[in-house]
């Protein structure tokens, strides 16, 4: 029984340090106070026995001591048998610990040798720097872990920083290159994108002149905010070019990305004023194509209400939006309309009633 105990003690305990939410200890207890009682009981009468001058015991207590010896044996075999998937495995992980660790520090030294040695030219790159960092971070996490969960857990985190760092020396050979096509890239990006910006004067100008002013208002500033987007954007090419050339490709393309960034938001600058003149000057020229592309929204929206029984909730709500819409249509009015507002009315009325529809096929179970 004591051997038997004590294997299965060892093998619990090695589930609560390294599994705890298994609470292997709290089903355990029972079996194990059944073990020490049967040993208490067995040593009581052992020594009473071996004493020179032994007192009569009650009758039967020595066929009780053994029953209780046999049942604690035999609940230490149920324990076992019912969980031993996980007492064996958390023997064996447990076990195992000391292997992890030095295996964990086997590849950290062994990729650091390399990083030193073959990759050493790499070393300044940032995305190897970074790398190398959080390895060594990794290394000493390791070195000050406790219990032998901590252990583990610290020993797969340097495992995964060794992997990264391997693939951050594997990828620089290549980085000078992919810094070089980025490079090529957002230069031929830059050329459009000055190229488009001419067109932003003649057609916010155009803004002016054809539509009402409050058509153009918001987008005033966007010649002035294009042209500082696209400064920015070739202050910082110039910045990536000089890094490339200095043998830094991870800085040539973390700011050939902020180039990128730069011109997008020039773009859209640009593309606020040429696409609004399009719009407007489509709109002017068919403004009921936009109000019926709406009136037919709300109608199918009204018919839907209808044939799924909604229209005591919903109809009042989207009959509403008839009235908005007249509305908005009426404003189109004297000798410069509004547009812009006759649009952003109607877009409105359209997004309200996109999301009525939503919500009364989510009602009614349906997309």
């Amino acid at each position: 029984m004591d051997k038997r105990q004590s294997a299965v003690e060892s093998a619990v305990q090695a589930s609560d340090q390294l599994f705890p939410e298994r609470r292997m200890r709290q089903l355990w207890d029972p079996v194990a106070q059944l073990c020490y009682r049967a040993s208490a009981a067995y040593l009581a009468v052992t020594e009473q026995a071996q004493t020179p001058t032994p007192t009569r015991r009650p009758p039967g207590e020595l066929d009780l001591t053994i029953r209780q010896l046999a049942d604690a044996a035999h609940a230490v075999d149920q324990f076992y048998d019912a969980h031993r998937p996980q007492l064996d495995n958390a023997s064996s992980t447990l076990a195992a610990v000391p292997a992890v660790v030095a295996q964990a520090h086997t590849a950290a030294d062994t990729v650091m040798a390399r990083l030193a040695g073959e990759a050493s030219a790499y070393l300044e790159y940032p995305s190897v720097q970074s790398k190398r960092s959080a390895l060594v971070d990794a290394v000493v996490a390791l070195e000050t872990a406790g219990s032998a969960n901590a252990k583990r857990e610290a020993a797969a985190r340097v495992r995964s920083a060794v992997t990264a760092l391997d693939d951050a020396i594997s990828a620089a050979p290549t980085r000078a290159q992919d810094a070089k096509k980025a490079l090529s890239s957002v230069q031929t990006r830059m050329a459009a994108a000055r190229t488009r910006a001419e067109g932003l004067a003649p057609a916010y100008s155009a803004l002016l002149r054809e539509f009402n002013a409050a058509s153009s208002s918001d987008v005033s500033g966007n010649e002035a905010a294009s042209r500082r987007e696209i400064a920015a954007a070739e202050a910082k090419l110039e910045q990536a070019t000089t890094a490339l050339t200095s043998g830094n490709p991870d800085l040539a393309l973390e700011l050939t990305a902020s180039v990128r960034a730069h011109l997008s938001s020039a773009e859209q600058h640009v593309d606020a004023v040429t696409d609004r003149l399009v719009l407007l000057r489509e709109v002017r020229d068919n403004p009921k194509a936009k109000e019926n592309e709406v009136r037919f929204r709300l109608r199918d929206a009204q018919m839907l209400a209808v044939s799924r029984g909604l229209t005591s909730e919903w109809g009042s709500v989207l009959d509403a939006q008839l009235d908005r819409i007249d509305r908005i249509a009426g404003g189109l009015n004297g000798r410069h309309p509004d547009y812009w507002a006759y649009v952003t009315g109607l877009d409105a009325v359209k997004t309200f009633i996109s999301g009525v529809v939503q919500r009364m096929k989510k009602q009614t179970g349906s997309q």
